[in-house]
């Protein structure tokens, strides 16, 4: 509980004040580190899981319901995605790259990522 924002770097993500939110998922599936921020803006409430790994194998449940959240956030980028890809197919910019990016997220199989940008060597 509380109020809670997120950030990457200096960008500003979200702000945050759903209780029972979760953080800190993706880097516990991805075994890497911690691609976002959070800062608590307020007072607040939260539980921190010690041996996290060991806690999500064991809550079948509440692991599914942890894929569920990460499929929804994938769905919302990739409809993003391809609505700039609709808006800027054509144009002789940099946004028409967009087709590209959304086809190699689409494609991707598993293979070994580190999250960042090229553009920032602490990431």
């Amino acid at each position: 509980e509380g109020q809670f924002d997120v950030s990457r770097g200096d960008v500003y993500i979200a702000s945050i004040k759903e209780p029972g939110s979760i953080f800190g998922e993706m880097s516990l599936f991805m075994d890497g580190p911690h691609a976002v921020t959070v800062t608590a803006r307020s007072a607040v409430q939260l539980h921190v899981f010690d041996d996290a790994h060991n806690f999500f194998r064991s809550n079948t449940e509440v692991a599914f319901l942890i894929a569920r959240l990460l499929a929804q956030r994938l769905n919302a980028a990739t409809s993003y995605l391809v609505d700039l890809n609709q808006q800027f197919a054509g144009q002789d910019t940099h946004l028409a790259m967009v087709g590209e990016v959304l086809q190699s997220l689409i494609c991707q199989q598993y293979e070994e990522f580190m999250p960042g940008s090229d553009r920032d060597p602490g990431a």
